[in-house]
């Protein structure tokens, strides 16, 4: 089969490897989509904890149920599923245990014709989905489900700021947020990606690159109840500044490192909370399809490239340049 491997740090090859078989409560799936995260880029220049190479990435992807393993109902096999990246949550809620992995590292990813899966992490693919629709689900909406329901319990009619939509789990983010009834507004260094956007229901946006942008957000919006963010860096004052009072921030990332001293007597005295996420549990991925069915969302695609061009994918993500998930279609 065909597969992308990283051979060294920033080395991309599309090669021939191995078919992988099913182990006992394994299953192959033929991908037939995968797409990229944030996560492979940082696996790819070496950045990640635990590189090994070669490595075949890729946490996202949605095929073919092609061969099931011992122990395997065989009514299985020709289903077309999703695949849960979130592998040995744990039993606890709260958070993930000390067995937690993500798929594509250490585990070969979906970046192949072909990978080898517990059966447990498969899911019926949503019918109202393309191909390369569900293969940009899983882990930017499982990530985002959990950090606007699980973590930050967003509620009907509240305010919401989405921080620099673009992003996979951004652009989930702000559509969950307006299913559920909330007005939102987003920032962003890109006039395509607000009025973007608006179209799928915000009701303004900013753009953080100015610096009085907490200024001007704060003229337009008011204060957010919710405020969802991956930057981090000196910026996160600026949300603690607009968060309102009771106001809960939730934050999955920190592309652009640790933030200085935090202004502990704002927090305290608005009474605010600061919530950590990552990824999301069993119970978060089950209802995150559920909602996504029931409310027939749609994962924002911003380009598809064949395995082949692999590379130029990867070359999009790097600049910055996409405007939603970018996927790669297997076969």
């Amino acid at each position: 089969m065909q597969a992308l491997t990283f051979t060294a740090v920033n080395e991309i090859t599309v090669t021939t490897a191995p078919e992988p078989q099913p182990g006992a409560g394994e299953v192959v799936v033929a991908i037939r989509a995968a797409a990229l995260n944030h996560r492979d880029v940082w696996i790819k220049t070496g950045q990640y904890a635990g590189v090994k190479w070669p490595c075949q990435p890729g946490s996202d992807g949605a095929g073919v149920v092609m061969a099931v393993g011992d122990g395997v109902d065989a009514a299985w096999s020709g289903r077309e599923v999703v695949i849960n990246p979130s592998f040995d949550w744990g039993s606890h809620q709260e958070a993930q245990g000390p067995d937690f992995t993500i798929l594509g590292l250490p585990r070969a990813g979906t970046l192949a014709e072909k990978i080898s899966v517990p059966v447990a992490q498969l899911s019926a693919k949503p019918a109202h989905l393309s191909w390369e629709e569900a293969a940009a689900l899983p882990l930017a909406g499982l990530t985002a489900y959990r950090a606007v329901f699980a973590r930050a319990r967003l509620r009907a009619g509240e305010r919401v700021l989405v921080t620099g939509i673009g992003s996979g789990v951004a652009w989930f983010a702000l559509q969950f947020a307006v299913v559920c009834g909330a007005d939102v507004w987003v920032t962003s260094s890109s006039a395509e990606k607000i009025a973007k956007a608006i179209a799928l229901g915000a009701k303004g946006g900013v753009h953080y690159t100015r610096a009085d942008w907490a200024v001007e957000a704060t003229k337009i919006a008011g204060m957010f109840d919710v405020i969802v963010d991956s930057a981090g860096g000196a910026g996160f004052g600026d949300l603690i500044d607009l968060a309102a009072p009771g106001g809960r921030i939730v934050f999955f990332g920190g592309t652009r490192g640790n933030s200085p001293a935090l202004p502990l007597r704002k927090i305290f005295w608005r009474q605010l909370s600061l919530l950590g996420t990552t990824m999301g549990s069993p119970a978060d991925w089950s209802a995150m399809l559920e909602f996504v069915a029931l409310h027939r969302v749609r994962p924002v695609v911003s380009e598809v490239f064949p395995l082949a061009r692999a590379g130029e994918a990867f070359a999009l993500m790097e600049r910055g340049g996409q405007c939603g998930k970018i996927v790669v279609r297997i076969s």
